[in-house]
């Protein structure tokens, strides 16, 4: 099996740091039972990553091997304010799925 080289960075691309491309974890109780029983976690990330940059990011802030990045974009939802209605953001999630023997404690 060959591994998959990371794409060149275009010419004027945007860089992310680590601590940048990972916003937040998803804690869920979906996202807990699929770490419990899959050893994969939720995050929401910057809305410009790629699957390459989440599995660098992940490996470098919680030292773990990253075996298989999923990632989706969320569309925002119509929310209400008084008399007007407007739209929440998209957002972009991805689900990552560790070596067996890692694990990440968010509590």
């Amino acid at each position: 099996m060959t591994k998959i080289q990371p794409p060149p960075q275009a010419e004027g691309a945007i860089q992310l740091e680590s601590h940048q491309i990972l916003m937040r974890p998803l804690v869920t109780e979906k996202g807990v039972h699929r770490a419990t029983r899959n050893n994969q976690y939720a995050f929401q990330i910057h809305r410009d990553a790629t699957k390459f940059d989440v599995k660098r990011a992940v490996e470098e802030l919680f030292h773990v091997k990253v075996e298989k990045v999923r990632t989706q974009t969320r569309k925002g939802k119509i929310r209400r304010y008084r008399y007007r209605s407007g739209r929440t953001n998209d957002w972009k999630k991805a689900i990552v799925q560790l070596a067996e023997d890692d694990r990440i404690d968010f509590f």
